[in-house]
């Protein structure tokens, strides 16, 4: 791999991590409930999640997905499953008085859950990390260097999520400021999971 390519990779990375989505919406919440160290050390779950997958998508799994039907759809339905328990649980939070705090280690939990979910994780590794692959070196190998670039970049970004949502928390969330932030995040997670639900797999190559 080339340095040009590593360039050209690490800008399209950052657009990627920035894009909006479950787990930016998540940060973005957090933060401005449980404040931005606490979000941020949440942030720590998503990032072993992605390093997670990208030994998994190193070691094959991205032609399991292809070539069994199964095993997509089995994923697909954990996925849709609990992004909708995340959106009934915006839907269902208390806005007249704030809520618990959580701790640092709930919100991990929920990182690294909510990206297993997360569609874009799968179309980031199986679809536009391939095409960065250069023929000098091994694809594995390859891969893992760019899975680690990426967890950079999303670390980065969803800091800089987490430090928008603290913005907002220190303006007192009001329960009609709370109610709203509950229903948009109700609204979003509820979106993913359709979109997720809707998702196919891609053809076996």
């Amino acid at each position: 791999m080339t340095p040009e390519q590593i360039l050209a990779f690490l800008p399209a990375a950052f657009l990627l991590g920035i894009s909006p989505g479950a787990n930016n919406l998540l940060a973005f919440t957090s933060a401005a409930t449980a404040g931005w160290r606490r979000a941020a050390g949440g942030v720590l779950g998503r990032l072993a999640a992605w390093a997670v997958l990208v030994v998994l998508v190193s070691l094959g799994l991205d032609t399991l997905l292809r070539a069994s039907e199964a095993a997509f759809v089995a994923l697909k339905w954990l996925g849709v499953a609990f992004l909708a328990f995340l959106a009934w649980r915006f839907w269902q939070a208390e806005d007249a008085r704030p809520p618990e705090l959580p701790g640092t280690a709930a919100l991990a939990r929920r990182e690294f859950l909510t990206l297993l979910g997360n569609p874009k994780a799968y179309l980031l590794l199986t679809a536009v990390l391939p095409q960065f692959l250069g023929d000098e070196a091994p694809a594995r190998a390859q891969l893992i260097l760019l899975g680690g670039l990426y967890l950079v970049t999303e670390g980065l970004a969803a800091t800089l999520w987490a430090a928008a949502g603290a913005l907002l928390g220190a303006h007192a969330l009001t329960p009609l400021r709370r109610r709203l932030l509950n229903r948009a995040s109700a609204g979003l997670m509820a979106c993913a999971a359709v979109l997720l639900a809707r998702s196919g797999r891609a053809a076996p190559a």
